[in-house]
């Protein structure tokens, strides 16, 4: 019929019929007639939009770094958004009437990109190239509570910066900079591995020293105390020493006294029987000496008595003229004496 039409409208795809002014048909994934003469239809979508984005910022020492990273977001309120922007159907059914709805993308990223801007304002350079998950956090915090996004029904679903990139000047010299770093810091541990092998070498030649010194300790004390030992066994034999020492002059002087007393003791016997022959010499003075001859050879033997008698021819020999001795007498003498032997 001339002016009624019909559309079909996806699942992803809020639609809100005006007549009058007024709605009288809203809802997700609808299909109706409408007479299009009296009647506006407005398709706000409800699926999550996708949009990437690329925009250069100073950090707060003045150094330009681009940042790259995407927004994902939805409508959550289509009424809201359908009140403030023109999502009006052509009556085609299929295009808008303006183009806000191609706008409302941008404005997501322009705010996206004046929250961003706040926040790599504050930081230096350095900082700001390594802080990315910082600056997401920041961002979502402050945009889901933003007033704007608020007022036309969005809702950010995600946000991601995939880089934050310094200018090609700036990074060749950040470049420069943190390969002489690097470079001082394998000089440096060049250097440390070379002292600490030194500090290593000294270590042990320290250990090494130590040890013969602990080892030449050890001989001293072992030596001391065979030295001690030795000492303690010399004043042990010195103290025997003098014992016997002191024993052999005790012995040497009970010996003395005793050749003393013997000495004495003969020299008494010896007074006594001179005493004892002077008082028979004494008494024998006044006896004749044939009587002490005769008492001499009293008890003598045979023999005896044959040599007193020798004795007595011998004192005479100047008065004797001729003496015979019979052989029998000779060899009677001789066989008695070696009888005797």
């Amino acid at each position: 019929m001339l002016g009624f039409r019909f559309v079909k409208i996806p699942p992803t795809t809020h639609v809100l019929q005006y007549r009058g002014g007024k709605v009288v048909r809203q809802g997700a994934g609808l299909s109706f007639f409408y007479f299009s003469p009296t009647n506006s239809l407005v398709a706000v979508p409800l699926g999550s939009a996708e949009v990437p984005f690329i925009f250069e910022e100073k950090t707060a020492d003045y150094q330009a770094v681009s940042l790259q990273g995407q927004v994902t977001y939805r409508i959550a309120d289509p009424q809201k958004l359908a009140a403030l922007m023109n999502f009006t159907l052509l009556p085609d059914g299929r295009s808008y009437a303006s183009k806000d709805p191609e706008k409302l993308a941008q404005r997501v990223i322009n705010l996206v990109h004046v929250l961003a801007r706040d926040e790599i304002e504050k930081l230096p350079l350095r900082e700001a190239l390594r802080a990315a998950e910082r600056l997401v956090g920041e961002i979502r915090s402050r945009i889901a509570a933003h007033a704007e996004l608020v007022s036309l029904g969005l809702e950010v679903l995600g946000l991601s910066l995939l880089a934050i990139k310094p200018t090609p000047e700036t990074a060749r010299a950040l470049e420069a900079e943190m390969r002489e770093q690097l470079l001082r810091e394998a000089d440096e541990a060049i250097y440390a591995r070379r002292n600490s092998a030194v500090e290593q070498e000294r270590a042990i030649k320290e250990n090494e020293l130590n040890t013969e010194i602990a080892v030449e300790l050890k001989k001293r004390q072992i030596r001391e105390t065979q030295m001690d030992a030795e000492r303690a066994v010399q004043e042990k034999e010195a103290q025997l020493e003098q014992a016997r020492l002191a024993s052999s002059i005790e012995r040497e002087d009970e010996r003395k006294r005793l050749v003393a007393l013997s000495s004495e003791n003969s020299r008494a016997e010896a007074d006594v029987r001179a005493y004892g022959i002077a008082s028979t010499m004494k008494a024998l003075a006044s006896v004749d000496g044939q009587v002490l001859q005769a008492l001499a050879t009293t008890g003598m033997k045979p023999e005896q008595l044959i040599a007193f008698a020798f004795q007595e021819l011998a004192g005479r020999a100047d008065k004797i003229g001729q003496l015979n001795i019979s052989p029998d007498l000779l060899r009677e003498l001789l066989q008695r004496r070696s009888g005797e032997t």
